[in-house]
């Protein structure tokens, strides 16, 4: 039996040049700027075969879950408004809010989990991440699962 693969989430700076560069190729090919994986290439400074050594291995983590349902854990201050607030930017987002989970406040804060559907998002999930995090209110924001 063959061995599963791992997936791990990290930040575009700490990976090496070579995947960042795969990657601007998959979106070039993906938008159609280029029409052929050699033009692609050639545009971003790679080899072919290093574009086929490494496409299947890299996905934007936005494209990851475009489409999908994310789990949204977002811990709020008990005060009026805030859980209204969080809310009005999941539909600014263009999220499609599947479920809302509150717990019961406790030490001035509740844990809220948010489901939503995303293929009608109008922002990346890192930018509706950022929104959320900076929204008053708001202590701690993540994604519980996708």
């Amino acid at each position: 039996m063959g061995k599963l693969p791992q997936y791990f989430i990290v930040d575009a700076d700490a990976l090496p040049e070579i995947f960042l560069k795969v990657a601007e190729a998959k979106r070039l090919l993906e938008t159609g700027e280029s029409g052929t994986v050699n033009q692609a290439a050639r545009r971003v400074g790679i080899s072919r075969s290093a574009f086929y050594k490494y496409k299947d291995s890299l996905r934007p983590f936005n494209d990851m879950l475009n489409g999908r349902i994310i789990t949204f854990q977002i811990l709020l201050k008990n005060e009026p408004g805030v859980l209204s607030a969080v809310l009005n930017i999941f539909a600014r987002s263009g999220a499609n809010i599947l479920t809302i989970n509150q717990s019961i406040p406790a030490g001035g804060s509740a844990v809220v989990s948010v489901g939503t559907e995303t293929s009608g998002l109008t922002m990346t999930v890192e930018e509706l991440l950022g929104q959320l995090g900076q929204e008053t209110g708001v202590v701690r924001c993540e994604i519980l699962a996708g």
